[in-house]
C-alpha cells in the first residue's frame, strides 16, 4: 500500500526515534524530500506556488489534513515558496508518522496543480 493511503498513529513520548536504517527504508516513500539533522532530525521541501494566494490554499490544505491526523509540521510560507519541516515533537526526532504526512502533503501539492 501507497503510504500516503496510511494514518498516522498517536505517538507517546518516551520510545525513540527513528534509526538510520529505519529512516533509509522509508525515504524511499518520498525521495524528494530531505531528512535534515540539526538540533533534531527532521523532513524538509520546498515548494514552489504559483502566487502568494496558491501558497495559502496550499498551507491551509496541509492543514486541513494535519488537523484529521493529529500530526501538525512547521510550514514557512514566503510569497510564492512554501517549506514544510515535519518531525515528532514528542519524540524530537523522526517516527512514521511523518513519512506517511510528507506523503499526504505531496499528493495535496499534485492535486493543487492538476
Amino acid at each position: 500500500m501507497d503510504i500516503k493511503f496510511e494514518k498516522c498513529v498517536p505517538c507517546r513520548g518516551g520510545i525513540p526515534p527513528l534509526d538510520d536504517k529505519s529512516i533509509a527504508g522509508l525515504i524511499v516513500n518520498i525521495p524528494t524530500w530531505d531528512v535534515q539533522h540539526e538540533q533534531s532530525t527532521y523532513l524538509a521541501k520546498k515548494f514552489k506556488t504559483k502566487n502568494f494566494k496558491q501558497s495559502m490554499n496550499f498551507a491551509n490544505l496541509i492543514f486541513e489534513i494535519s488537523e484529521e491526523e493529529g500530526h501538525h509540521p512547521k510550514i514557512i510560507v514566503e510569497f510564492s515558496n512554501i517549506e514544510v519541516l515535519w518531525w515528532t515533537h514528542k519524540i524530537n526526532g523522526l517516527h512514521k508518522n511523518d513519512f506517511i504526512m510528507a506523503a499526504k502533503t505531496d499528493d495535496l501539492f499534485k492535486q493543487l496543480n492538476n
